[in-house]
């Protein structure tokens, strides 16, 4: 199978975040499940996605692998396969596809700007202990929000949505790895995405945290993106239609800008540009 090393979410090599993608013939059945894993873990990256062609045109199924383990859905994995098959002339420029994933059915619409239709965002009902949450993910009383909820969404994977002060006290959280991992396993989410509200021409600045995963902290997550973007919008902070830009991976320097929609009919599209940096062949 061919692969490639794709950084998503950025319009240059070594920016974004970066995924692999495996794809494989039109029709062919998947690998067992314990060599995309065995793939995934080779590759290294927080997502490779393995991505089938349809006999229908324009629909394609994937399933995404961490060096962990398999997830429903990734975000800027999907935003990689999609610039990936636009490169191969597998898909049109502004072709409208689907993409058959465990998370469900989602429309993608493929290009130089790749937006990505998430899954329903629905409230979990599941309360998060504020106390511990702020004790595991190493934030002081000065740096927690005092004016908004901590929320468990999901537009494909649940995920905290963490408030926290300011852009000082997002860029110094220094979660405990092992503390968070169990922490999510316990309230069966992928992780924490953490936020400060900007008015540098983001909407918010976010850092996001997997290791339940095996992924210590994320440069761009397009799922949790898209549940933030439902937050903001249940608490008032942005209106529908309208529009958001995140900025997401300072911390680890990979400066990531994310842009979300929301539709007139309440939905949520993600999305943005990627960069392939490397292709070759799987000699598996």
């Amino acid at each position: 199978m061919k692969f490639f090393i794709v950084d998503a979410f950025s319009s240059r090599p070594f920016g974004g975040n970066t995924a692999g993608v495996a794809v494989l013939e039109q029709g062919s059945p998947f690998p067992a499940d314990e060599l995309m894993q065995h793939i995934a873990a080779e590759l290294r990256y927080s997502e490779t996605a393995f991505v089938i062609p349809s006999q229908n045109t324009g629909e394609f199924t994937t399933r995404y692998f961490t060096p962990a383990g398999e997830v429903d859905l990734c975000g800027h994995a999907t935003i990689a396969t999609f610039g990936v098959l636009l490169s191969q002339g597998l898909v049109s420029e502004g072709e409208q596809c689907l993409n058959h994933t465990l998370a469900g059915d989602l429309q993608v619409t493929a290009g130089k700007q790749v937006m990505m239709q998430m899954a329903p965002a629905t409230l979990l009902p599941t309360a998060v202990d504020a106390e511990r949450l702020h004790r595991v993910m190493g934030a002081d009383e000065t740096m927690q929000c005092p004016t908004l909820p901590i929320e468990i969404i999901s537009t494909g994977l649940p995920d905290i949505i963490m408030p926290v002060a300011s852009l000082d006290a997002l860029h110094v959280l220094r979660p405990d790895m092992d503390a968070l991992a169990h922490f999510s396993s316990e309230l069966g989410v992928t992780g924490v995405h953490a936020f400060a509200l900007s008015d540098d021409g983001f909407t918010a600045h976010a850092r996001n945290f997997g290791p339940l995963y095996g992924v210590p902290e994320e440069s761009a997550t397009g799922t949790a993106s898209g549940a933030l973007t439902h937050y903001l919008f249940r608490q008032g902070l942005v209106s529908c239609p309208g529009e958001c830009r995140f900025m997401q991976g300072e911390a680890m320097g990979h400066p990531s800008v994310i842009e979300t929609r929301l539709t007139p009919d309440g939905g949520i599209q993600v999305g943005g540009p990627c960069s392939i940096v490397a292709q070759g062949e799987l000699m598996i």
